[in-house]
């Protein structure tokens, strides 16, 4: 752990979720498959296409409308709609389809299991700090079993702009009604989670997972997450 910068009085820890409290990959992975696995049960074999095709398509659509890229659920639906549009159904259908898709896609991407040791330093963390979480992602607090440790959780697109843009974490200091110094956002984004806390006015501690350089610092640097517990923050 390296502290680089003088931290403040803090009354507020922002947890980024995917890839901070857990490893985002095989979730990630497996509900893709899922994503696939219903397209396939839904469409005739001449149709069906691998996951490169729907990324494609997804990647297109964020092309083409650069915004929807602020609210990740909501661009893979239309993506994998505009995908089946391609391949020739009427938009109709493709959106009954897509729906039905991005369901099977949520309801495995949401399915995450938070390992003892993490939820016993959330644990320790809740008895001195107030707990939020503020995600790019589609992870869900409530599914986590993690609601009864957060007070909310703010989610880019329904709540704001993604990180880096500074919208999530305004919006969490006015919820909180406190000002934003008084938060410190841990995530394991140097460009999302550092940048963004720090254009908001809010305090950084960067999980750097790849133990990179960087030109701009964030308050500390964790090599682990469990160090958080050994921090005096008020």
């Amino acid at each position: 752990m390296h502290i680089f910068k003088a931290i403040g009085p803090v009354k507020v820890l922002s947890f980024d979720l995917d890839d901070t409290l857990y490893d985002n990959a095989p979730v990630l992975l497996s509900a893709e498959q899922a994503m696939l696995q219903s397209l396939q049960q839904q469409l005739t074999p001449e149709l069906h296409r691998p996951l490169e095709y729907w990324s494609q398509q997804r990647w297109q659509l964020g092309q083409q409308t650069p915004d929807i890229r602020h609210d990740i659920g909501r661009w893979r639906m239309l993506g994998i709609e505009a995908g089946l549009v391609q391949l020739g159904l009427a938009a109709c259908e493709a959106g009954e389809i897509a729906e039905t898709a991005y369901q099977a896609f949520w309801q495995a991407r949401t399915k995450i299991t938070i390992a003892p040791e993490v939820r016993r330093l959330l644990v320790q963390l809740a008895s001195r700090y107030q707990l939020i979480a503020i995600t790019n992602g589609n992870a869900c607090i409530q599914r986590m079993g993690l609601d009864d440790l957060f007070q909310f959780s703010l989610q880019a697109g329904p709540d704001g702009k993604m990180k880096p843009f500074p919208d999530l974490f305004l919006a969490a200091a006015k919820r909180l009604q406190l000002p934003p110094q008084q938060i410190l956002h841990i995530g394991d984004s140097h460009r999302a989670d550092v940048m963004g806390a720090l254009k908001a006015g809010c305090q950084a501690a960067w999980l750097d997972h790849h133990q990179s350089s960087v030109k701009v610092l964030p308050h500390l640097r964790l090599t682990q997450l469990q160090q958080l517990s050994t921090l005096s923050l008020n």
